[in-house]
């Protein structure tokens, strides 16, 4: 058994002072304060304050649902000996767990593709420990963007690979990823969407609306037919207009649709962060970081996908269109205190519980009794400092 202590922690939906964290086989089998419990005397106790960090906050592990790269590699090219080389970025950054995201490719390459993450996935469920590889985090399942989008709100994916849903090719998609799709962004205004969004609901996908030029009726009729979720809100969608208010208009009034947002303050104002997050509250906001392969790179050329992008000054780039970001998740959290005025605890929830929550997954995003041990050590100002997965890294 090994036991956490710190100063405080954040479950998140609850602050606790002076915590205990128990943590057996990699999952977390207890949390009270030290005044609720003793800890046992054959335990292990790891106080993080006493390691120069006497203002210590524990959060869960962050979990971007949205993500393309990062440290120089792409997801979709990534071979699975450079994965770890990802991970471990991704782990110094307080994700514990993610969902590589594809970009509109074809079909050929994008199902070599998701043969190869469904092989890191599984590697990952057959060893969690990552024994030998140092604290990484790990892929939990893969996101399709594409290639079921709006050509007039396409952003960067070529408009050459976007493809008109059907049961057929979502099937093939399917098959090559061995089942572990279990997000996927869709236009739902697009012939053959509907249809597809139910069997993808029905295997348990968490369907995302965007990329989408759709009226309000149409995105209204996604979500009838399944969806439950919107991709980076804003971005590649219809604008709001105050007579058609179009898909906008849906995402921000369904209390039952959560969405996510890129706080980077490229892609969204500070001011339009504050509108989102005042519309869909403290339970539907998730962030994302939508980070390609430039993340934690110098300025310069880098692939997302197929697609050859510019990166300068924080900004991803091509033909004059935004394309991912090099936003880190720790960042998007700190950005969420000083863009909407959140607490820290508030905006750490939006990274965590209402993103695991979003896409099913149950262990992840919290700590409390049956959760996976994936937690990070923030200071009061948002930074990480320590991150466990699974119950190593301390």
């Amino acid at each position: 058994m090994i036991v956490l202590c710190a100063k405080s922690l954040y479950t998140p939906q609850e602050e606790i002072k002076d915590p205990l964290v128990f943590i057996e086989d990699g999952f977390v089998s207890a949390v009270s304060s030290r005044a609720q419990q003793e800890i046992p005397k054959n335990a292990t106790v790891v106080d993080v304050a006493k390691d120069g960090l006497a203002d210590a906050i524990l959060v869960p592990g962050f979990v971007d649902i949205h993500m393309h790269g990062g440290a120089g590699l792409d997801v979709m090219r990534a071979g699975l000996g450079e994965l770890p080389h990802l991970n471990q970025f991704l782990t110094t950054h307080g994700v514990t767990g993610y969902f590589p995201t594809t970009v509109a490719a074809p079909l050929d390459h994008t199902c070599v593709a998701l043969e190869r993450l469904a092989d890191a996935i599984e590697a990952r469920q057959t060893s969690p420990a990552a024994n030998g590889d140092g604290i990484q985090a790990r892929p939990l399942g893969i996101h399709l963007e594409g290639p079921f989008l709006s050509h007039k709100r396409r952003g960067v994916h070529p408009p050459e690979y976007l493809v008109e849903p059907t049961l057929q090719v979502f099937e093939r998609l399917w098959q090559a990823a061995r089942g572990h799709v279990r997000m996927m962004t869709i236009a739902p205004e697009l012939p053959g969407a509907l249809e597809v969004i139910a069997e993808a609901a029905r295997r348990k996908v968490c369907v995302s609306i965007g990329h989408s030029d759709a009226e309000l009726e149409g995105a209204r009729a996604g979500v009838r037919a399944g969806a439950r979720h919107a991709t980076h809100t804003f971005n590649a969608m219809r604008p709001l207009d105050h007579r058609d208010p179009g898909i906008l208009g849906e995402v921000l009034t369904d209390g039952q649709l959560s969405a996510d947002i890129i706080a980077d303050g490229i892609h969204l104002a500070p001011e339009v962060v504050q509108i989102f997050l005042r519309e869909k509250g403290l339970e539907r906001s998730v962030l994302i970081t939508d980070a390609m392969a430039a993340a934690g790179m110098p300025d310069g050329t880098y692939q997302l996908g197929p697609i050859q992008v510019e990166v300068k000054d924080g900004k991803c780039m091509k033909d004059g269109t935004l394309a991912g970001s090099v936003l880190t998740m720790d960042r998007a959290v700190r950005n969420v205190t000083q863009f909407a005025g959140w607490t820290l605890q508030h905006a750490v929830r939006a990274a965590t519980l209402n993103a695991a929550r979003a896409v099913g997954l149950a262990q992840h995003g919290h700590l409390s009794p049956g959760a996976e041990a994936n937690v990070v050590v923030l200071n009061r100002d948002g930074e990480v400092k320590k991150t466990m997965v699974h119950g190593r890294g301390f």
